[in-house]
């Protein structure tokens, strides 16, 4: 077990998204953009947001306002789901700490908090997505490993959703090539790993020394609607995302445009371009780059001291006041 223990901000910041009043919950990504700061942090706490103006502000202030009334039930709730935590062996990561995914702060719907197991790493902001099919074919599988392989030769972490296919290709040539991959779980950090036949891999990544993420609460299930939001963290974290193989409903068609709304790089290989519409529309609209060689990715790659430092100037930025 690890020594997680919550600081009274780290206590406070999660009972404010534990939070209910009726069945609403206040907006985790208004939470995490109005706390980047203990003095933010302490604004909520009394009710004020620092944004103004928009209608997610207009329908969650009276949501904040009425639960801090008495935010001790969700305290309590918060403590239980720490414990299960520490007893999978997690940390926890939140807005509040210079040790936030750099990538990942940068984004406007990022999470107030990550549980993981592992160890970050400051590597981590040069870093691709390598994404793709569950279904994926022999040849989707083949090239999935060739370009994880091929960017972990240039120094590039890969970051991947710890599905079946194209993810598990990813991870798993990345660990063969003595690589750093990180897995953005679809569920919680204390969960039974799925899907369960991906346990050995998810122990794999983290005995070589990579980790495991998770933005949602240490207990919770796999759910319809916790596999979209991984997507956004499996973009945020990133530089960019490269798609192998997906069909117009896979869900990594979403997280390219997700990516693109980032503002992040869409990579889109060359036989994925050629093969579906919607990846050849995204590269005629330029949100996307076809990508035919290894080299078509790392060229638009920056380093991870200039992400470093575009995340610490948002914290210094949030700390003035802007």
């Amino acid at each position: 077990m690890t020594d997680l223990t919550l600081t009274d901000q780290h206590r406070d910041l999660l009972a404010l998204c534990a939070a209910r009043v009726g069945e609403h919950l206040i907006d985790w990504n208004l939470i995490a953009r109005n706390a980047q700061t203990p003095d933010d942090l302490a604004a909520l706490l009394d009710g004020r947001l620092r944004e103004d103006g928009t209608t997610t502000v207009q329908r969650n202030r009276p949501l904040l306002q009425e639960a801090i009334k008495d935010l001790d039930p969700f305290r309590d709730w918060v403590d239980k789901e720490t414990e299960a935590a520490r007893k999978a062996g997690a940390q926890l990561v939140t807005v509040l700490d210079p040790d936030y995914p750099a990538n990942l702060r940068l984004v406007p719907n990022l999470p107030p908090f990550l549980f993981y197991r592992g160890q970050l790493s400051d590597r981590d902001a040069r870093s691709i997505a390598v994404v793709g099919t569950r279904q994926a074919s022999e040849d989707g599988l083949r090239r999935a490993a060739r370009m994880a392989r091929e960017l972990v030769e240039h120094d590039v972490v890969i970051i991947s959703g710890l599905a079946k296919g194209i993810d598990r290709a990813a991870h798993d040539a990345t660990l063969r090539a003595g690589g750093r991959t990180v897995a953005v779980m679809g569920t919680g950090i204390a969960a039974p790993i799925y899907p369960a036949e991906n346990r050995p891999l998810a122990d794999a990544i983290l005995k070589h020394g990579g980790a495991l993420l998770s933005q949602f609460w240490p207990t919770s299930p796999p759910a319809r609607w916790t596999f979209p939001k991984r997507n956004v963290v499996t973009s945020g974290t990133t530089l960019g995302s490269v798609v192998i193989e997906a069909s117009s409903t896979s869900g990594a068609k979403m997280q390219a445009r997700i990516a693109a709304e980032h503002g992040k790089k869409v990579f889109l290989i060359r036989s994925l371009a050629t093969s579906e519409p919607w990846a050849e529309k995204m590269i005629k609209e330029g949100r996307a780059i076809q990508v035919s060689h290894t080299s078509d990715i790392l060229d638009r790659l920056g380093t991870a001291e200039s992400v470093q430092r575009a995340s610490e100037q948002r914290q210094q930025l949030a700390l003035a006041g802007l």
